[in-house]
């Protein structure tokens, strides 16, 4: 059953109980449901308050149950219960540690020569590493792959190269023209003797066929599928996705972005036209720490642990500039690696931030960081969707504009199709690129994976695409946007409600 339809009745019922209680049961029977329901919400409210949550996703959880009380039931039932979390994050955490030391990464960590960055870069690799666990990397190579032609080209070269072993892991993957093209390969490659492992996120890619699975089953691909529940509509495991992208072959060779599989991120979908997205082909050094992260995420999944030097030895790449880190971010981390890496970039900024996300939904930190940029006179360009591919997160983001539009903040509706790129650069110097959206989802709930590039060869080629970007866009403009019906406005202060729900 699709998860909407157990959802649909799920609501159904709870409505039908809320509303004609007293006729079904008469008047002993409503007053019993409705001191039940009111019990329920009362303890759920006090249960979210005593577990010391972010305060505004607190209020806005309590205001929901206290407001809606059978929309918050059901918003709670799917995406509020934080035990799920507790009880397996924190066993993937304590795992994903001893892998670490395992492999002796503290080895791979040592202190590199900083010499060639500022201070300001200096402290944010350090704490980059300190939060991600990962090191940095001076002997790694990437290039910039601009939208879906470009990637998935350069994906299926790559796959076709493979002689040892191929890891990949996606949210999203549809068995259409792209999907069924890379299965191919896949299959094909697992027949030639390669070892071939798939893992994908079963909310994420809930309609993938059995019979595509079974096939490359069949052909000695080895199939791992994150967070599969029952029931989807009744489970805490919906709140909690794999959000990442990750490509890896033969250690050597990595990619990592926006990009899902899908023939929309080809611009071939009616709906939304052209696909605006970035990705990246990594080499080199910086491909061990995406390996581990597909390993360790493999092992969750599966309970398969492989950490041996087949997999752990990539080759070095010579002539590189600058420092290339993969930094994992996720539930199973409560330092809030990549929200935390976020604010520490826009609070060295000099000159200059500019950022690209579908989904503006900003906690209080870095909201606060954009708007004193703007208001200290740095140059922040934001550049945004002008049409949603999801209603609510693209209202609730515009709330958010009014006060940094004031601020002196820039922000750019890109108009030449659906804007999916995920990009923060400040200064011109110092980057990332990679799948965290700019919003709570991102910062808290999802696994995420981005590449965090300083003093990188790459950079010039991300400006140059930011700027490219901007030809197609209209800039917003604070007298024109206030002027909009007040409905709309409405509507964009309701869902910036469910902001931290988001």
């Amino acid at each position: 059953m699709r998860r909407g339809l157990q959802i649909l009745i799920i609501a159904a019922i709870l409505i039908a109980f809320y509303y004609f209680g007293f006729g079904v049961f008469g008047k002993f029977g409503g007053t019993l449901v409705s001191i039940f329901q009111t019990l329920t919400v009362i303890t759920i409210g006090f249960a979210i308050f005593m577990e010391n949550r972010n305060p505004s996703s607190t209020v806005a959880w309590i205001l929901v149950l206290g407001l809606l009380p059978v929309v918050g039931l059901i918003f709670y039932f799917l995406f509020g219960q934080n035990y799920f979390k507790r009880r397996n994050f924190d066993k993937k955490a304590e795992e994903d540690r001893k892998n670490y030391e395992r492999i002796d990464n503290n080895a791979y960590m040592l202190p590199r020569d900083l010499s060639q960055f500022t201070p300001e870069e200096q402290r944010l690799l350090q704490l980059s590493q300190r939060l991600a666990r990962t090191p940095f990397s001076m002997a790694t190579r990437t290039k910039v792959l601009t939208n879906g032609e470009e990637t998935f080209s350069s994906i299926l070269r790559e796959l076709k190269k493979a002689e040892h072993h191929i890891h990949m892991e996606y949210y999203i993957y549809r068995a259409d023209d792209i999907g069924r093209e890379i299965q191919k390969t896949l299959i094909e490659k697992a027949k030639s003797g390669v070892e071939v492992r798939f893992m994908f996120d079963a909310v994420g890619s809930i309609g993938l066929p059995k019979s595509f699975i079974r096939e490359m089953e069949e052909a000695g691909v080895k199939v791992g599928i994150y967070g599969q529940v029952r029931f989807l509509a009744l489970s805490s495991r919906v709140n909690y996705r794999n959000h990442r992208k990750i490509v890896v072959i033969d250690g050597r060779t990595g990619f990592i972005g926006g990009l899902n599989v899908g023939d929309e991120y080809l611009s071939r979908s009616k709906t939304y036209g052209f696909w605006r997205d970035t990705h990246m082909l990594v080499k080199g050094e910086a491909v061990r720490s995406l390996q581990i992260i597909f390993l360790q995420d493999w092992k969750y999944v599966t309970g398969e642990t492989i950490m041996s030097l087949p997999y752990l030895s990539p080759e070095l790449e010579t002539g590189c500039g600058g420092a290339v880190q993969i930094v994992p971010s996720g539930p199973d981390n409560e330092s809030r690696t990549l929200k935390n890496i976020f604010f520490s970039m826009m609070s060295m900024a000099k000159k200059s931030i500019w950022l690209a996300t579908p989904y503006f939904i900003p906690d209080d930190d870095i909201f606060t960081a954009l708007k004193v940029a703007g208001l200290s006179g740095l140059d922040v360009r934001i550049l945004f969707p002008a049409k949603p591919d999801k209603w609510l997160p693209f209202l609730a983001s515009h709330s958010y504009f009014p006060e940094l539009l004031e601020a002196g903040v820039k922000i750019f509706e890109y108009e030449k199709g659906f804007l999916h790129s995920k990009l923060l650069i400040v200064d011109g110097e110092v980057a990332t690129v990679g799948t965290a959206n700019m919003d709570m989802r991102s910062f808290h709930l999802n696994f995420e994976v981005n590449a965090l590039l300083v003093r990188n060869d790459s950079i010039t080629q991300m400006v140059k695409s930011f700027e490219r970007d901007l030809l197609s866009t209209k800039q917003i403009e604070y007298k024109e946007f206030m002027e909009k019906k007040l409905f709309v406005r409405f509507m964009e202060s309701a869902a910036r409600l469910f902001s931290p729900l988001l």
